[in-house]
């Protein structure tokens, strides 16, 4: 199976982009199945109930998410009932919504875990612990799982990606929405890159306007952040992964304008 996954959609021009790109880069690039990061999909925090089925209808399959998550508050009562929005496995029993789905594509079952880190990010559950369960419970459904790791640190992205090492398809970061340099196949099959970027302006800090973000800090005042829009790009992965082993044969960085 051939795999497209989209890093973190930054508000309208993100999901802009989004819309116009993605029929013709499913059929030039033989996709699969999409799965987009969509927590800053809402005016660049949070995503709500109409951007949800909105960005589903444009041939996404599956939404995953990060710390951002529960910034609109219409999310919480919404997110059990659409199975298909995923939130980071590791927060505590008891929080609405799911951090895993299986799903099934021409015949094929496949499954997404999304996680958060603990390193300069929301005290949660152990990441490495909960996957490890989760993972050992899928595997009896499918050998084809992928990992959003939405996390601060490197290190703790690479060191997930050891820890899965052999057992998930592929492991791929989020959230920093600078896309990283080092794709590759760990030794024993599973695909690796630390960030896959962002879909949004880079003509702008990691999303939002050059003077908003300046302003923070040169002043240590609150500002009240903005989406930018201009010079807005697609940044992800293209993973391919054998079917029958669940091994990554290809891991391939995309980014498109």
């Amino acid at each position: 199976m051939r795999f497209l996954i989209i890093g973190d959609i930054i508000g309208k021009p993100g999901r802009n982009i989004l819309h116009k790109k993605l029929p013709e880069m499913r059929e030039a690039l033989a996709i699969d199945a999409v799965i987009v990061n969509g927590e800053n999909a809402a005016g660049g925090m949070g995503i709500t109930p109409e951007i949800c089925e909105e960005i589903l209808g444009y041939g996404v399959e599956v939404i995953t998410s990060g710390n951002h998550i529960w910034d609109k508050k219409e999310i919480s009562a919404y997110i059990d009932n659409q199975e298909r929005l995923l939130r980071p496995l590791n927060y505590p029993p008891g929080v609405p919504g799911r951090g895993s789905i299986v799903l099934e594509t021409r015949g094929i079952k496949w499954a997404v875990v999304n996680l958060s880190g603990r390193v300069f990010m929301p005290a949660l559950d152990c990441p490495f612990r909960t996957v490890k369960r989760e993972v050992e419970t899928l595997r009896q459904i499918t050998n084809i799982i992928l990992v959003d790791f939405h996390a601060e640190a490197s290190s703790e992205k690479i060191a997930m990606g050891w820890f899965l090492d052999g057992w998930v398809s592929c492991v791929f970061g989020t959230h920093t929405h600078v896309a990283t340099a080092d794709e590759r196949i760990l030794p024993k099959g599973t695909g690796y890159i630390t960030d896959i970027g962002m879909t949004g302006s880079r003509e702008s800090v990691i999303g939002i306007e050059i003077e908003q973000v300046l302003s923070r800090f040169l002043t240590a005042l609150p500002t009240k952040f903005k989406v930018a829009k201009n010079d807005v790009v697609l940044n992800g992965i293209v993973v391919e992964v054998d079917d029958s082993t669940g091994k990554t044969t290809e891991i391939s960085r995309v980014s498109v304008k």
